[in-house]
């Protein structure tokens, strides 16, 4: 048996630690011995990480709301870094979470000038700033995409690249048996409409975007199903409390049920953001809306270069699923594009839906290995 790769990941919010998850378990079909250290979520655990703190502490977006919690982010970018030394390892993998895991690179790139770094998930320059591809050049050698479009992007900043597709493709499709068990257990006929709400992954998200999508679902002519995180339950239970439908709040342990939830659901209400390639995956038809900080507006308003933020949208080509940002996330709108949908207007989404998970690569090998593939060619280079 060969030596085991020491390898440093930092993930620090749920869609990297399912990125992340899905790479170690890549790495270990690919017949790879991989020691792994750093930071990362639940699904991380399953896969044989400790982290050395919690990683949803990391999970702040937007200028004014990271701005009260500098000071400690800067205490954990500099513990970590000392992490990475302590533990020797050959490679850092960084997982999305651009403004943390490239500080830490570039500090742990100073203490050991010789240790190889890898990011997962490439920059959307396509979209804005696109000088952060530059930027991460400084201390990245290699990028894994998760879009077919970006490489050239990293190529250009003068990093390695490969497409390696996102981990919803590989996911499990639940069959109408599990879409019906999932009804009976509860108690949503099979003629009732289904709504799912995603009002986000982070604390600041639900508190922000949870009153806009109440009043948007006001009397709504459907059953609410909110799925949220073991950590997130008490915030989603007070950020709904003055709704005028209550909605079934899911905590859910196994990642099967929430696959049958989304594609149990008629309508996905939804903050912008990955989840929309979940829903892809289940075909279900969407609207997306997201409000942010005003400082955080004023600056991202300037800088985008697209006219869509949805991955759907953007990985098909289309302009297929609705999609309230900023000052157009409002109630009234919102509630016109959901009504449209529960009344039968998606046949245009499941089409481009269809298109985003063929483009990601459904049906090819899985990207965790194809991640997984190509970590190992570039360590081997």
């Amino acid at each position: 048996m060969g030596r085991a790769l020491k390898a440093f990941f930092v993930a620090g919010e749920p869609s990297g630690d399912r990125l992340g998850a899905a790479l170690l378990d890549g790495l270990h079909e690919a017949g790879a011995e991989v020691e792994p250290h750093g930071i990362g979520g639940p699904l991380m655990a399953v896969a044989g990480l400790t982290s050395i703190f919690p990683y949803d502490e990391l999970a702040v977006m937007g200028i004014a709301e990271v701005l009260p919690k500098y000071f400690h982010l800067k205490r954990r970018i500099a513990q970590t870094a000392r992490a990475v030394a302590e533990s020797r390892a050959e490679v850092l993998i960084t997982i999305d979470s651009p403004d943390f895991c490239l500080r830490v690179a570039k500090l742990a790139r100073e203490a050991n000038p010789s240790l190889k770094t890898i990011h997962y998930v490439a920059p959307s320059v396509w979209a804005w700033r696109p000088k952060r591809a530059d930027k991460m050049a400084r201390v990245i050698d290699h990028v894994l995409a998760l879009l077919p479009f970006e490489p050239p992007y990293m190529e250009a900043a003068g990093m390695s690249c490969d497409f390696v597709g996102h981990p919803v493709v590989a996911e499990p499709v639940p069959s109408p048996d599990d879409v019906a068990a999932f009804r009976a257990a509860h108690r949503i006929g099979a003629e009732d409409k289904l709504l799912l709400v995603l009002p986000g992954s982070r604390r600041s998200e639900i508190a922000r975007l949870a009153p806009i999508f109440g009043e948007a679902l006001r009397r709504v002519p459907a059953r609410l199903v909110l799925p949220t995180l073991p950590h997130l339950v008490g915030a989603v239970e007070q950020a709904t409390a003055g709704w005028s439908q209550n909605p079934t709040i899911l905590n859910p342990t196994d990642p099967a049920e929430k696959r049958a939830a989304f594609a149990a659901a008629d309508v996905a209400l939804a903050a912008s953001g990955t989840v929309s390639l979940e829903l892809a995956a289940g075909g279900t038809p969407m609207v997306i809306a997201y409000d942010m900080n005003w400082l955080t507006r004023v600056i991202v308003k300037r800088a985008i270069r697209v006219d869509t933020v949805t991955l759907v949208n953007l990985v098909s080509d289309t302009r297929a699923v609705p999609e309230f940002l900023a000052e157009k996330c409002r109630p009234g709108p919102i509630r016109a594009a959901l009504d449209g949908l529960l009344q039968g207007g998606g046949a245009e989404q499941r089409a481009a839906m269809e298109l985003t998970m063929e483009r990601l690569g459904r049906g090819g090998p899985a990207p965790g290995l194809r991640a997984a593939q190509s970590v190992l060619s570039f360590l081997n280079r």
